[in-house]
């Protein structure tokens, strides 16, 4: 019993919330442009992106073997 008052309070009060469906203003100093590729700080669809991708990932593949070699080196 006191189960489902707590649930009739609950769905109650959910519906009760006033939520906007309203647009954002584009005027508003705060919006940001909306849709694929505008979240990341890169241009994937550039010229020179893939040579900078994959020079990116082999730098962080292979600095740790250079480094390894290096500290063998140096002992």
């Amino acid at each position: 019993m006191l189960s489902r008052a707590a649930t009739k309070t609950t769905t109650s009060l959910v519906s009760r919330r006033g939520f906007h469906a309203t647009r954002a203003r584009m005027s508003s100093p705060y919006h940001y442009p909306e849709g694929p590729y505008t979240n990341i700080p890169f241009n994937p669809k550039s010229k020179w992106f893939g040579l900078g991708y994959w020079s990116f990932m082999a730098t962080g593949f292979f600095a740790p073997f250079g480094i390894a070699v290096y500290q063998s080196y140096k002992a």
